[in-house]
């Protein structure tokens, strides 16, 4: 099994933070009209470095990175609105459709790298 992770590298886990992003915006697609719900995001970078703790960026001075704020352990973050509503809800249908379709068009993109991961082991199983 190591060989099969080994070739697969990162995307296994990229794949999954992907789709939970796309659960993510669905909901504040369906909350849109909640009153007080505040829309939510995943922070794919921030969830991506940090399983690579051997690929992160040393400085040699503490100045030299902002630290930023904190980071839960699922990389959720609440999305700041462009436009303030009057029943608290921070849902901007345009946002989050906009959001939405790029996150969709991103994991489709790592399904079809990953299908040509697979078949490229395949073919070398095979001797093609």
């Amino acid at each position: 099994m190591n060989l099969l992770n080994n070739a697969l590298g990162v995307h296994e886990r990229a794949l999954n933070v992907k789709s939970r992003r796309l659960e993510v915006l669905s909901q504040n697609i369906a909350n849109a009209d909640t009153p007080h719900y505040k829309a939510r995001d995943i922070d794919f970078k921030a969830v991506m470095s940090a399983t690579q703790q051997d690929n992160d960026m040393k400085s040699t001075n503490q100045g030299h990175f902002s630290q930023g704020q904190g980071l839960d352990a699922d990389g959720m973050r609440f999305r700041t609105p462009f436009n303030t509503s009057f029943d608290g809800n921070t849902v901007e249908m345009s946002v989050e459709q906009a959001q939405y379709g790029k996150a969709a068009a991103d994991y489709q993109a790592t399904l079809n790298f990953l299908e040509s991961r697979v078949s490229g082991l395949r073919k070398a199983l095979r001797g093609d």
